[in-house]
């Protein structure tokens, strides 16, 4: 009974509106006023939840995208991957996919890279000719890309909700290979719906403005090497490299680029605590919901449940996407994975799937419904900066979203896609 009054309540929150934090600690409060547990259990639990060290590195790494989002980077990055792919059919299709791939190592985020990457392909797309909805639909389902490439913020969080015993610098590396999928994947269905509605492509600018680019590119790239290559060499921890990466961050954009302002700065500071607030409130009271997971042992009894059905790892595993698919059309990705690692990997152990592979497919799941309604702030952001509704995205994405899937199917079923970097560099 308890555990169905816990998830009754968090879902009537969220369906009637009320922010996803809320729910969660009304939700828990009210759980154990009913099994007459003490309510400062509640305080106690987020607490503990917002404490962990390893959780310091989200804000700095929000920070460093932050400021190098508003110092030039996003430009730079964008014009390479247009002197790379822009020959290609649908050319500014193409380099707002390339430019998410190089953005996303910078920022770690999809809402991030939609707004940088979005913020500026989007308008530059429709001024060329090309329609709205297309312009909206590669930009959003492209964003995907930063799920999964270092400094993913999610795969830190999937760390530290999976107990913080999971390796970051190994999930950092089985994320590169998915994305380079994703990222082909995307460009290859951008192509063909181009092709369709006969768009054009870019002039190939030639080799010495590609070179150009590149040096211009260079430094902002460089933090990606630095994050990855420090982490996984054992030079700096998780947290240490996100401390470098504000202050490389700040060198790059104030010393050599010299475009960000003390207006840019402050306005860089303001946006990185509200993002950083919000997260972090979410994290909070996810640890207490997390808390009484434990306590009514619903990781153990969603493990005898599916053994007593379901005897492949494949079978579960595809359960578990379709069930993680269906909890992202109604709950953002930072509380679905709080929420659901607790859950699913101790099934996910259960059945002999690694967990790191797990987490891939977790976040990869969860990112498609980014881009789903009713609660998909990727898609509320493009189709924003678009100026078209979401039902007219909704109505053309199916190509985009699809090739998403396509590439979440063979992540989760080929595990060797995401676990072969990491065995390489171990």
């Amino acid at each position: 009974m308890a555990i169905a009054l816990l998830f009754l309540v968090f879902a009537i929150l969220l369906i009637i509106g009320v922010p996803v934090a809320f729910a969660l600690a009304a939700a828990s409060l009210v759980t154990l006023l009913y099994l007459d547990l003490p309510s400062v259990v509640l305080v106690q639990q987020i607490s503990a939840g917002s404490g962990s060290a390893s959780l310091i590195a989200i804000p700095l790494f929000i920070f460093a995208g932050e400021i190098m989002m508003r110092g030039g980077i996003s430009e730079r990055l964008i014009a390479l991957a247009s002197s790379l792919v822009g020959r290609l059919r649908g050319g500014l299709g193409q380099v707002s996919v390339l430019s998410s791939l190089f953005f996303g190592g910078v920022s770690g985020s999809a809402i991030a890279d939609v707004s940088a990457v979005g913020g500026t392909m989007i308008p530059q797309m429709v001024k060329r000719g090309y329609d709205r909805d297309f312009a909206v639909n590669v930009s959003i389902t492209a964003a995907l890309v930063a799920l999964l490439v270092p400094p993913s913020h999610n795969l830190i969080l999937f760390s530290a909700a999976a107990g913080g015993g999971l390796s970051i610098a190994r999930l950092f590396a089985a994320g590169i290979v998915p994305a380079l999928l994703m990222t082909v994947a995307l460009m290859v269905t951008g192509y063909a719906v181009a092709r369709r509605r006969g768009y054009g492509t870019e002039p190939f600018p030639g080799m010495r403005a590609v070179m150009v680019r590149l040096v211009a590119a260079l430094p902002g790239l460089g933090l990606v090497a630095l994050i990855f290559v420090g982490i996984r060499a054992g030079i700096f921890t998780a947290v240490e490299s996100a401390a470098i990466a504000v202050v490389y961050a700040l060198l790059v954009t104030v010393v050599l680029y010299r475009q960000l302002r003390l207006r840019e700065f402050l306005d860089t500071v303001v946006h990185a605590a509200r993002s950083t607030g919000v997260i972090l409130f979410v994290i909070a009271t996810a640890a207490v919901f997390g808390w009484l997971l434990a306590y009514l042992q619903v990781p153990a009894a969603a493990v005898e449940f599916l053994q007593s059905f379901a005897h492949s790892k494949y079978m579960v595993l595809l359960m578990i996407v379709v069930m993680l698919l269906l909890l992202g059309t109604f709950m953002d990705l930072a509380p679905m994975i709080l929420i659901c690692t607790p859950i699913f990997l101790p099934v996910a152990r259960a059945y002999g799937i690694d967990p790191i592979h797990f987490g891939l497919v977790l976040v990869l799941t969860g990112g498609l419904g980014l881009v789903t309604p009713p609660v998909g702030s990727v898609l509320f952001i493009g189709t924003a900066i678009g100026k078209i509704s979401v039902a007219e995205s909704m109505r053309t994405i199916w190509p985009f979203w699809l090739a998403g899937l396509a590439v979440l199917l063979v992540v989760a079923f080929f595990p060797q896609l995401s676990l072969w970097l990491p065995g390489i560099l171990a």
